[in-house]
């Protein structure tokens, strides 16, 4: 495994329908539109993300024997993580998200079968990683397979490891919430902190509140991406640090969290200051929003110095 430090992502990795209407949606009808395939899943595409920074990443996740597990796997490998630890169920079906954006690009409705991880990950998949998950410098997840993998993943994780949850949804937030404490570095939105926190967020004020709740948990670091707004961060050294970078003329809004998320994770690996950290996040989010993939195959850190010359406020 070398001393080259390195990234294990624990979590989901899907196939991803993407429809794309021309027009305004006209609901229970049919609408033109660009329908497009591609490898995803929140944790499959941090890793891509980090591996076209650089990053040395490996997934630990689960496919299915069928069609759509040789796309994924197929994918993993151009854009260069390492899937040597990927789980194969026999006679099962990978993982479908199905999106449709309306004309804006904005998310309309998503839809995901994630029903391979939560039921054909055998129990001991991840304790036989021991090894590996202990001796990642970060270890990035998302709960979409379920708490008891989650619990499984943090009794594995060792106290001088980052260990980042991205909420996913507020459905997944509810998944997360008690295991806050348990993790290093969070990376909610607005909504997915309301639940972290168990409070309402109506103003700033409840923001940062809501922010010292899920500190006082026992997390270290959280990262609440607000959109438009930028981002804020807090962490358990009492810093407080809001930075928003001048928006960019958004083609595909999907993949901005997961970018954000991998170019935060390549910054902690390399030991960047929260400036720096958070300047690299934010680039990230952009160059995932030019383009209208939700990974930008041209990401890289020369990318990310080139749109903080252009954005930066």
């Amino acid at each position: 495994m070398g001393n080259q430090p390195y990234i294990v992502g624990v979590g989901a990795a899907n196939l991803d329908l993407n429809g794309a209407s021309c027009a305004p949606i006209h609901l229970r009808d049919s609408n033109p539109g660009h329908i497009s395939l591609s490898a995803g899943g929140v944790t499959r595409n941090v890793c891509e993300n980090l591996a076209r920074l650089g990053a040395d990443v490996k997934l630990l996740s689960c496919v299915g024997d069928d069609v759509f597990g040789s796309y994924i796997r197929r994918s993993c490998v151009e854009a260069g993580i390492d899937i040597r630890y990927l789980h194969e169920a026999k006679g099962a079906h990978s993982s479908i998200y199905l999106s449709i954006l309306d004309a804006d690009g904005d998310m309309l409705v998503g839809m995901s079968d994630m029903r391979i991880v939560q039921q054909d990950l055998p129990a001991d998949y991840l304790p036989s990683q021991k090894q590996l998950i202990q001796g990642a410098k970060v270890v990035t997840c998302d709960p979409c397979m379920g708490e008891t993998a989650l619990l499984q993943l943090l009794d594995l994780c060792q106290p001088s490891q980052v260990v980042c949850v991205d909420p996913v949804s507020c459905a997944y937030a509810r998944v997360v919430a008690p295991l806050i404490g348990r993790f290093h570095t969070a990376k909610p939105n607005r909504m997915e902190l309301e639940i972290l926190a168990g409070m309402e967020i109506r103003s700033d004020a409840d923001l940062q509140r809501a922010g010292e709740v899920v500190l006082n948990k026992g997390l270290k670091r959280l990262f609440v991406s607000l959109g438009a707004e930028g981002c804020l961060y807090m962490d358990d050294t009492g810093t407080v640090l809001r930075r928003k970078l001048r928006p960019a003329k958004m083609v595909n809004a999907s993949g901005a969290g997961d970018s954000f998320a991998a170019a935060m994770l390549y910054a902690t690996l390399h030991g960047f200051d929260v400036k720096k950290t958070l300047d690299y996040a934010m680039a990230a989010g952009i160059a995932a929003v030019l383009h209208e993939r939700t990974i930008n195959p041209n990401m890289s850190i020369p990318l990310l110095e080139e749109i903080l010359l252009a954005h930066r406020i």
